[in-house]
């Protein structure tokens, strides 16, 4: 029996591998600092060294808090695994090859159909993979492309259109794709025609609200509370910038303007069912006309107190005199 050793490398010539599926899947998605604490974990996983959080924090100086909110998103991502002694790295390449492995028990109805239509989305896949990742796009893209294309029902050209949306924006990770994908769900967005639809619907909003902040002295550009004021006005009221202006307006008459007031405005025309330029002052009118009859009510009933007030004091004078004089007469 002949007994085989290998000779253990010295720190300088090891080295520590890390599987390609984190590269093509994982590395977009990963914060700096949390990847630093991720790669040096894999790093001592190898030696099978104790993790304690002091030191991690000081060799990778990094502060006690990013170290343990560290561990904790690598937890929640599925990058480690907490045992009751402490943590496992995942093995990466079993995670992605077991979320893949879904066995499909149900036949096609109309295999000729499917078959043509799989041929079709092949080859969008096929421009996506080489067009946005280069021809090395992670494996489970495919399976989120594919649930896509059924859960929004995008045709072709929209989703080559999602990927390019996000690729321009540097943002080519699985969380913010889905949720373009969400939103662009949400407008019933299926078609290029509708796509083209909301990009001009989007457009002009980011063009009135451009608008609204300059006209309302913002030029480091609003925030993001305020624009979903905004959206709401103009999405879910239907309100243009004609009838906006008319309460950006009245922000002239206060301090310190906000943009809750100009929205507690805003929603009170809407409650009040008020849709146009012209109903909306008709309305304003109305409420400095009964502002107006209020005071001079005011005015009305100050002035006949005080008269009353006189009167009063009058007869308390005279009384007085009579009494006066009635005990001179005595």
């Amino acid at each position: 029996m002949m007994k085989l050793e290998q000779k253990e490398k010295s720190l300088l010539f090891s080295e520590t591998v890390i599987p390609d599926i984190f590269f093509a899947e994982h590395l977009p998605e990963i914060p700096g600092d949390y990847l630093k604490i991720y790669l040096h974990l894999i790093f001592l996983a190898k030696y099978s060294k104790d993790v304690k959080v002091n030191d991690l924090s000081k060799k990778l100086s990094l502060p006690l808090k990013t170290i343990t909110d560290g561990f904790k998103f690598l937890e929640e991502n599925q990058f480690v695994l907490k045992m009751t002694n402490g943590y496992q790295i995942v093995d990466l390449q079993e995670l992605t090859l077991n979320q893949l492995y879904k066995p499909n028990l149900t036949p096609s109805k109309d295999s000729i159909e499917q078959t043509a239509k799989n041929k079709a989305r092949a080859k969008v896949i096929d421009h996506i993979n080489n067009m946005y990742f280069q021809g090395v796009m992670g494996p489970s893209w495919y399976n989120d492309i594919d649930l896509w294309f059924k859960k929004y029902n995008f045709d072709d050209q929209v989703m080559i259109a999602l990927f390019d949306y996000c690729y321009k924006r540097s943002a080519l990770h699985k969380n913010y794709v889905q949720t373009v994908a969400e939103a662009w769900g949400s407008n019933k967005i299926q078609t290029w025609n509708d796509l083209d639809l909301y990009d001009q619907k989007q457009e002009r909003l980011n063009v009135l609200k451009r608008t609204i902040a300059k006209k309302l002295g913002k030029h480091n550009g609003l925030t993001q509370y305020e624009e979903a004021y905004i959206e709401n006005w103009v999405l879910d009221f239907g309100y243009d910038m004609d009838i906006i202006e008319i309460a950006l307006k009245r922000t002239t008459f206060k301090q310190n303007p906000t943009f809750e007031y100009i929205n507690r405005v805003i929603t009170d025309w809407h409650d009040r069912n008020l849709n146009t330029v012209s109903e909306v002052e008709a309305f304003i009118e109305q409420r400095k006309k009964q502002t107006k009859d209020v005071k001079e009510m005011k005015a009305k009933v100050t002035k006949a107190n005080y008269q009353q007030r006189n009167y009063d004091n009058l007869d308390f004078l005279y009384a007085n005199t009579n009494i006066e004089k009635g005990e001179l007469h005595g």
